[in-house]
């Protein structure tokens, strides 16, 4: 992969934090501009070089921690992926199919099949790293000349740990029947816990991460095996913002927001949520499983900072996901909340590298009074579609009282003129299941768009059901006809 030349008298050190679950096996080797890496003298910091490097570790020399930015050359939703099958799998986090019965926990599986309409992986089992919540589906998929593989990664927690968030993987070869594991990854066909928190006191993200966007850098000069995987995520820091206008919203305002009983904190016990500051960060892997992290601008290791007092974006960043529109043109989605319109609202960010961005400001807020978005916008993904260029846009809507639904947004260009697609949702909580995993909101969606004559789209989306239980489901559009999506129920694939 050629490395986009930034600026001269490049750098060749990469700073990484070592907050990885297992030890790195992928250290980037090609330049940083020297201005992403001039920052404090900070403690625990692994500085690599590239000329080491390369005669310890040669087999990473088709790496590049820049992106190349030709959209010829971007595979972010169906790539090709060149795995390595001489890996031996450690039997403890071997792949796992989350349909078992010792995946979903007796105790906390849904009654009967018509209430796990849409379901397509449930909490992990007891004692697992996710057998406390689950979300943020990040969906790809790769085609292969002789196999279909998905890659899901979500934010998961246990029981133990309720607070604190980490990332993991499942696979699938069709993007409905999903494998887990319960552990930490080891090897680089395991799955299951990837990425943790990180551990140095001045970083960003010590208390949460999440994932929002993974983009898939490769060019056609070199072999598909050496494409690297780019985390966007939001980090989560103990920072306390202040909001005194609790009293005057209608719904509860928390940052990371929480759905378990033991940790609802609403208007029902008099206590109020809470708000932790956010910022966008970034990891990359070769494998998807082992990550480095990459720290940007911010003397956190953040990408960028939230905004002034009086910007709309002054209490948090979150969900940061990625798009590319052309040769050096990156664009980053992310959400916060419009302290002054007591609204969420969606905001773009601009970068030639990836690295370094350029806030644009807000381009969605609230809807109309009483719709199912009067109340905001936030966790928005963007995909761009494969036939007519255009920008699609899938949200979470909040409406009265906090409720949670799906709706759509169309641009030409992506970067301004969002219209919503309908005043109505394109996919609701189903409300009148009395037991249904996803009755109480739903949230968080991911677009794929497959190929074929059907045109289909897949929405991957954060359910939450009875107690606060949350799950990932999959609902389908009818052909290239994305006003409303149908849950999955066992469709051909």
């Amino acid at each position: 992969m050629e490395a986009t030349t930034a600026a001269s008298g490049m750098m060749t050190a990469i700073n990484f934090l070592a907050t990885s679950p297992t030890p790195r096996t992928f250290v980037p080797t090609t330049s940083l501009s020297s201005r992403w890496l001039s920052k404090p003298k900070k403690p625990n910091l692994l500085v690599v070089y590239a000329p080491r490097v390369n005669n310890l570790l040669s087999f990473l020399t088709h790496c590049s921690t820049k992106p190349d930015t030709n959209t010829n050359n971007e595979t972010d939703q169906d790539s090709t992926i060149e795995h390595n099958s001489n890996s031996k799998s450690n039997q403890g986090n071997a792949p796992s199919s989350s349909n078992s019965d010792e995946a979903l926990g007796a105790s906390l599986s849904p009654s009967n099949s018509s209430s796990s309409r849409g379901l397509v992986l449930d909490l992990g089992s007891t004692n697992s790293w996710d057998s406390g919540e689950i979300g943020s589906p990040v969906v790809k998929r790769f085609l292969g000349d002789d196999e279909e593989r998905w890659y899901m990664w979500y934010h998961g927690n246990s029981g133990e740990k309720p607070g604190s968030d980490s990332v993991g993987l499942a696979i699938s070869s069709n993007g409905i029947h999903w494998e887990r594991g319960n552990g930490p990854v080891r090897t680089s066909n395991d799955v299951g816990l990837v990425m943790n928190c990180g551990k140095d006191w001045w970083a960003f993200d010590t208390l949460s991460i999440r994932p929002s966007g993974v983009a898939i850098m490769s060019s056609n000069k070199v072999r598909a095996s050496s494409a690297v995987y780019w985390l966007y995520y939001t980090g989560y820091s103990s920072e306390k913002m202040n909001f005194l206008d609790y009293d005057s919203l209608e719904f509860n305002l928390e940052n990371p927001e929480r759905f378990q009983v033991g940790n609802l904190l609403s208007g029902e016990n008099g206590l109020k949520r809470k708000i932790n500051k956010s910022l966008p960060g970034l990891a990359i892997s070769q494998d998807g499983r082992h990550w480095a992290r990459i720290e940007g601008e911010h003397h956190s290791g953040a990408l960028f900072d939230i905004g002034s007092d009086e910007d709309w974006d002054s209490l948090f960043i979150a969900a940061p996901q990625v798009v590319f529109h052309g040769n050096g043109d990156l664009r980053m989605y992310y959400h916060s909340f419009d302290v002054e319109k007591g609204e969420f609202g969606i905001g773009i960010a601009r970068s030639r590298d990836g690295i370094k961005w350029v806030k644009l400001g807000k381009i969605m807020g609230g809807g109309i009074r009483g719709s199912f978005d009067e109340f905001g916008v936030k966790n928005a993904c963007v995909a761009r579609n494969k036939k007519d260029g255009k920008y699609l846009m899938a949200y979470e809507g909040v409406g009265a009282g906090g409720s949670s639904s799906i709706g759509l947004a169309v641009s030409t260009g992506g970067l301004k003129g969002w219209r919503r697609f309908q005043d109505n949702t394109v996919l609701k909580a189903e409300v009148e299941a009395e037991d249904g995993w996803d009755n109480k909101g739903i949230g968080s969606p991911y677009l794929v768009q497959m190929d074929g004559d059907s045109d289909e789209w897949r929405l991957y989306y954060r359910g939450i059901g009875n107690g606060g239980r949350t799950g990932i489901g999959l609902a389908v559009s009818e052909g290239s006809d994305v006003r409303k999506f149908t849950r999955w129920t066992g469709f051909s694939v």
